[in-house]
């Protein structure tokens, strides 16, 4: 081919190289649908379930490589696989170990986006989903059936906060599969971060995140992640991300990796001011019960005690029956500082009313309930918007 291109052809084939020696802290965005090999010979010989060279974007670039190898680290396992969501995250691992025939059991205080894919899987998909009281323990050995494949665990639960005895799921689970039933345990861990809760420690076999919390703590990335210590199992999962094409844009991982540095500063912040204003609420008539898993009455406490070094900033709180929901839902609009959002791990400070008795099988209180987010605002100030609000109740 002549050196001697046309314009149109030199703005795609430019010959410039800039010079090798930059240096700078943040991670560089490595954006690619196209990954360009340099012969034939090394396009076949590479193997997009090995991390140890580049095949397409949607597998990854140097960009996603190191997000992956921080945010295994963080837990403590061995490998990472990211997705577009925390839901994503989930829907890999069912996809991943799950088939027509096998059973999963979920925990009744789940995320709520995670009942509703156990449902749609046993409604069209022939995967038997059961759900359990999260304060089971050992007792989970009596529900594992011969085809179950796939326990849910999730600690503390994202409304109710009851925290299970994670290791002795994992227990009953190890039992079983040490007879040779193909069987694991997956944790949703996002509340913890993997900063409070080290889930391999415990038994876990696959550790779920949300990124979209305290990993990323800006309220504006969607992106989950999938970590295992197993080889083969994180090989099995690595399929159902390729066969179901779950990518990330490179933009969204640096925004995660940028959060990394600050994650367990923020954290401890965010778990400081909720003791406060969890602690101030606990006090006040309108509140028959506060659900912080650090607090004596919160079910699940001694376990949380046990085996937890922290707690974020994410709890909920059940008003006195005396109050309706339309009096609760006038509290909530008479907030100035909370917004009202789901997610948590943000700067900005949240609380969100449910209606538990939609939710769980075995609720039994009759108060309202709203869950907040405690962010990084003053924890005086959160208490004094609160207090203003309460004295609208009437």
């Amino acid at each position: 081919m002549s050196d001697s291109k046309s314009l149109q052809t030199s703005l795609i084939h430019s010959d410039y190289q800039a010079p090798e020696g930059f240096g700078a802290l943040p991670v560089a965005v490595h954006r690619a649908s196209t990954v360009v090999f340099k012969d034939v010979a090394a396009l076949r010989s590479r193997d997009w379930r090995e991390k140890n060279a580049y095949t397409y974007g949607l597998h990854g670039t140097p960009t996603s490589f190191t997000l992956e190898a921080r945010l295994a680290a963080i837990e403590g396992g061995t490998h990472c696989l990211l997705a577009p969501s925390g839901l994503s995250a989930i829907a890999m691992v069912n996809f991943g170990l799950l088939k027509a025939g096998d059973d999963m059991l979920i925990p009744d205080n789940a995320y709520n986006p995670n009942r509703d894919l156990g449902r749609w899987l046993a409604q069209d998909y022939g995967i038997s989903t059961r759900f359990y009281d999260p304060l089971i323990g050992a007792g989970i050995a009596g529900l594992i059936q011969p085809n179950t494949r796939l326990v849910w665990t999730e600690a503390p639960g994202s409304v109710t906060m009851e925290v299970p005895d994670i290791p002795a799921i994992c227990k009953a689970v190890r039992e079983r599969r040490s007879g040779g039933q193909d069987i694991h345990v997956a944790m949703d861990n996002t509340w913890a971060a993997g900063i409070a809760f080290r889930a391999f420690d415990h038994g876990v076999d696959i550790v779920m995140q949300a990124l979209t919390k305290y990993h990323s703590g800006g309220s504006d990335v969607l992106m989950g992640a999938v970590i295992t210590r197993d080889k083969e199992l994180n090989h099995r999962l690595g399929l159902a991300h390729m066969r179901v094409g779950f990518g990330v844009g490179m933009d969204d991982a640096y925004l995660v990796l940028r959060g990394l540095p600050t994650m367990k500063l923020r954290f401890d912040a965010h778990d400081a001011g909720a003791r406060k204003v969890a602690a101030w609420l606990k006090a006040r008539p309108e509140i028959e019960r506060v659900l912080h898993p650090a607090f004596a009455d919160c079910p699940g406490h001694e376990t949380w005690q046990r085996d937890f070094t922290g707690a974020g900033g994410l709890f909920s709180v059940v008003f006195d029956e005396r109050y309706t929901e339309a009096q609760t839902d006038r509290f909530v609009d008479s907030l100035k500082l909370f917004k009202i959002g789901f997610s948590w791990g943000g700067a900005h400070s949240l609380c969100v009313p449910y209606r538990v008795q939609t939710m769980r099988s075995n609720w039994t209180s009759k108060g309202q309930l709203i869950r907040f987010n405690i962010g990084l605002e003053d924890a005086d100030d959160l208490i004094a918007d609160i207090e203003q609000a309460l004295g609208l109740l009437a």
